[in-house]
């Protein structure tokens, strides 16, 4: 009886969602969005991700790809900026294309908006929270991202500005903060004066520190797994931020956190493990002789 009872229930469930189908011919971006009564209309949300440049439509030349077509919004502009860069490996043309779509969805200006409460129904009242209006649409993250890693190495100051903007969108997106650290690791490569290389260095160490803080290893989460340290790659560059700081004590503590993360994550450059436990055997005889070559009346 159980066993009819459930499949009366399906069927019944299926029935219903083909019912709810559109009759007419799918068409993207629209068709979904009119069809179903949770989703704003129009969708405020622009994709993140890249389109394929050549199937995709121009809102200027609407029915045929944009190749040869002019871009009419700031997001179709990121997509051709994705397309040089990518498809192209063409940065110089991609840039250009980059300040156009942060120009049209920009936080000094207005055109984008900041969304911090989730979009949900509210249960009864046919209302959704979230913002009030969904005009400005919201900021997007991969524009600064692109635009962000070019600039790191021409425009250092910028190119943290717009990870930091990231940030503001999503707080815990993963690798901004290590992004940050490396930028400044640059700004401290090119300072002139002891002063600016060392703010550099101690603004790199905040940057990565904050980048552990959203992955953090917890009890819990070593008793599961047996890991006691996390993301390798973050510690290595710690322990490079701490050696030219000349702070040995930080430098060894990060190189052991590094090679405890690879016992479980290796590494991408997997000769760097080789070299760290080289240099804790120098760092530990290296202490070791200032020891012993302390006067008697100091041990």
């Amino acid at each position: 009886m159980k066993t009819k009872l459930t499949v009366l229930l399906f069927a019944a469930a299926l029935a219903v969602a083909f019912a709810q189908q559109p009759t007419g011919p799918y068409v993207p971006g629209v068709t979904y969005q009119t069809t179903n009564p949770n989703y704003p209309v129009p969708n405020p949300f622009y994709f993140e991700g890249k389109v394929t440049w050549d199937l995709l439509d121009c809102s200027s030349a609407h029915g045929a790809p944009c190749i040869g077509s002019q871009p009419a919004t700031f997001w179709e502009y990121l997509q051709r900026g994705t397309h040089y860069q990518d498809d192209l490996e063409n940065t110089a043309l991609a840039m250009p294309d980059y300040e156009k779509a942060l120009a049209g969805n920009s936080m000094q200006n207005g055109t984008c908006q900041l969304i911090t409460a989730a979009l949900v129904p509210v249960i009864g009242s046919g209302s959704k929270a979230g913002p009030a209006s969904l005009t400005p649409p919201p900021c997007m993250f991969t524009i600064r991202l692109r635009l962000g890693y070019l600039l790191r190495n021409t425009d250092p100051q910028r190119a943290i500005g717009l990870f930091q903007e990231v940030l503001q969108i999503d707080p815990n997106r993963l690798d901004v903060n290590a992004l940050i650290g490396e930028t400044y690791l640059g700004v401290a490569d090119a300072a002139t004066s002891d002063a600016d290389r060392n703010a550099a260095l101690q603004n790199a160490v905040a940057a990565f520190k904050a980048e552990l803080a959203l992955s953090p290893v917890t009890a819990q989460y070593t008793a599961l797994t047996g890991d006691t340290a996390n993301n390798a790659h973050v510690h290595w560059s710690l322990a490079e931020v701490y050696q030219q700081l000349g702070d040995t004590a930080n430098m060894k503590n990060e190189l052991g956190l590094y090679l405890q993360a690879t016992q479980w994550h290796s590494d991408t450059y997997p000769w760097r493990i080789q070299l760290a436990q080289k240099k804790m055997t120098e760092l530990s005889r290296n202490i070791r002789t200032r020891q012993e070559q302390k006067p008697s009346a100091e041990k």
